[in-house]
């Protein structure tokens, strides 16, 4: 559904927010190793990341990234349409460029719902939801992300 470098962007944010919840700032070795990540790829999207205001960062030995409490609330699709832009909630399912409510693919009319009710479930879905989730230890997000 969405391109590697998002997939790895949310896990990484998502990580950041779960592990940093108290103060605590996250090296790029840290994170990577948390979701499975090669370093230099997930430093790329963080710096990104850091530079459009989603996450934080700090230089020097007490440095790294973290959260404040209003990037923990800014919807997950922020971020997503940050890095895949807004094609999920608005591309043709089948990749159709002509497709459109006057010219529509044979699912258009069926997608177009499915497209909204996950355009709005991004939109609910903030940082603080992993935190609170990670609290109640009520899901995971992969077997290979050690939160403990």
């Amino acid at each position: 559904m969405f391109s590697k470098t998002c997939e790895y962007a949310l896990r990484a944010v998502i990580f950041l927010a779960r592990q940093s919840e108290d103060g605590k700032r996250l090296s790029i070795k840290e994170i990577a190793k948390g979701i499975g990540s090669p370093e230099h790829f997930i430093a790329k999207i963080l710096q990104g990341l850091s530079k459009k205001g989603f996450i934080s960062s700090t230089k020097g030995p007490n440095g790294g990234f973290f959260l404040d409490e209003n990037q923990k609330i800014q919807p997950i699709k922020d971020i997503i349409i940050e890095i895949d832009g807004n094609k999920i909630f608005s591309n043709c399912i089948l990749g159709l460029s002509e497709c459109t409510e006057n010219h529509p693919c044979p699912m258009h009319h069926e997608f177009k719902p499915v497209r909204e009710i996950i355009k709005n479930l991004l939109d609910r879905y903030t940082l603080n939801h992993f935190i609170e989730d990670k609290k109640l230890n009520t899901t995971f997000l992969t077997d290979k992300i050690n939160y403990n």
